[in-house]
C-alpha cells in the first residue's frame, strides 16, 4: 500500500519532468538549427492554452480515446514506479497506443486515417523490440518484476548492450522522431496536418500531449534500469541517450515505413536475439 501511495505521489513530478524534457528537446533542436528557440516552459503554456480552448469534436470516440490514452500512460508510469511486472507494463502501454489509433480511425479524415495506419506500423516495429528487451531482462534477473532488477549487483548494460541499443531504436520510433516520424511529428512543419493527431483539438489534444510526456518519462525510466547501481551513472546514461535521440532527430530525414520494417526492425530483432542467446549461454555456464 505504501509503495502505491509513493508511486501515486510521484505522478505529478513525472508529468512536470516530461514537460520540462519536451521543452528542453525543443530548445536543443532550435539551437542545432541556429535558432533561439522557445522558452523551456513553452510546452506547459501550450497545454494550458489547449486546455482552455473549446474542443471541436468530429466524433465522440475521440474524447474517449484521449482519456484512455492518458489513463494508460499514467498507469504505465505508476506500475513502473511501484516496481511492478514488466509484462503488465507492456500490455497497459500497448492499450494506450491502441486507443489513440482507434480515435484517429473513427473519423473520415484521410489525413487521420493514413496517420493511424502508419501509427499501427510503428507499433508493429517497436512493440516486438520492447517485448524482447523485457524477455532479456527476465533472463538476466530471473524475474519480470522491476523491483528484482535493483537486487542485481552489476548494471544490466554490461550484460545487455545490444538490447539497450535496440531499446534506443524503440524509443526513437515510439517518440516519433526522425527518421521514424511517419505517423506524426512534434516539429512545426506538421502543425496543421499532423497525422494521427489531425482530428484532435482543444482539451483532447492537451490530454494526448500530457500522455506523451508520461511516455517520455516511462521510456527513460526503462533506460535508467540498465544502470540501476548508481544514481550518477543512471543520470549520465539518460543524458547521453536523450542527447543522441535529439541529435539523430535533427540530422536524419524521414524514411518510409517499408525502410523502418525492413531495416530497423530486422536489425533490432537480430541484436535482441543475439544478446538473449548470450545471456542464456552465460547462465548455462
Amino acid at each position: 500500500m505504501m509503495s502505491f501511495v509513493v508511486a501515486l505521489a510521484c505522478l505529478v513530478p513525472a508529468l512536470l519532468l516530461g514537460g520540462f524534457i519536451s521543452g528542453l528537446d525543443r530548445r536543443l533542436t532550435a539551437r542545432l538549427q541556429s535558432r533561439m528557440g522557445p522558452p523551456l516552459l513553452q510546452p506547459f503554456y501550450d497545454v494550458l492554452k489547449l486546455w482552455g480552448k473549446s474542443s471541436c469534436v468530429s466524433h465522440p470516440w475521440l474524447v474517449f480515446s484521449a482519456y484512455m490514452y492518458l489513463v494508460a500512460s499514467a498507469l504505465t508510469v505508476l506500475i513502473l514506479f511501484m516496481g511492478g511486472d514488466l509484462l503488465l507494463i507492456f500490455f497497459v502501454f500497448t492499450v494506450g497506443a491502441v486507443f489513440q489509433v482507434c480515435g484517429a480511425l473513427a473519423v473520415n479524415s484521410p489525413y487521420s486515417q493514413v496517420g493511424a495506419q502508419r501509427e499501427l506500423l510503428q507499433m508493429l516495429a517497436y512493440e516486438p523490440i520492447l517485448l524482447l528487451v523485457f524477455i532479456g531482462i527476465f533472463v538476466g534477473s530471473d524475474d519480470f518484476l522491476v523491483a528484482s532488477i535493483f537486487k542485481q549487483d552489476a548494471p544490466l548494460l554490461l550484460k545487455m548492450p545490444l538490447l539497450y541499443i535496440a531499446l534506443g531504436y524503440a524509443l526513437t520510433i515510439k517518440l516519433r522522431k526522425s527518421p521514424f516520424d511517419i505517423s506524426a511529428s512534434h516539429h512545426g512543419h506538421q502543425e496543421i496536418v499532423k497525422g494521427v493527431l489531425t482530428e484532435y483539438s482543444g482539451r483532447e489534444l492537451a490530454m494526448l500531449e500530457l500522455g506523451h510526456w508520461l511516455d517520455v518519462v516511462f521510456i527513460l525510466g526503462l533506460c535508467a534500469l540498465f544502470w540501476h547501481t548508481s544514481v550518477i551513472g543512471m543520470a549520465l546514461l539518460l543524458i547521453v541517450t536523450y542527447a543522441a535521440e535529439v541529435l539523430i532527430d535533427n540530422v536524419s530525414a524521414r524514411m518510409t515505413w517499408q525502410w523502418m520494417l525492413k531495416n530497423a526492425l530486422y536489425a533490432c530483432l537480430a541484436m535482441c536475439m543475439v544478446n538473449i542467446l548470450w545471456l542464456y549461454a552465460g547462465n548455462a555456464f
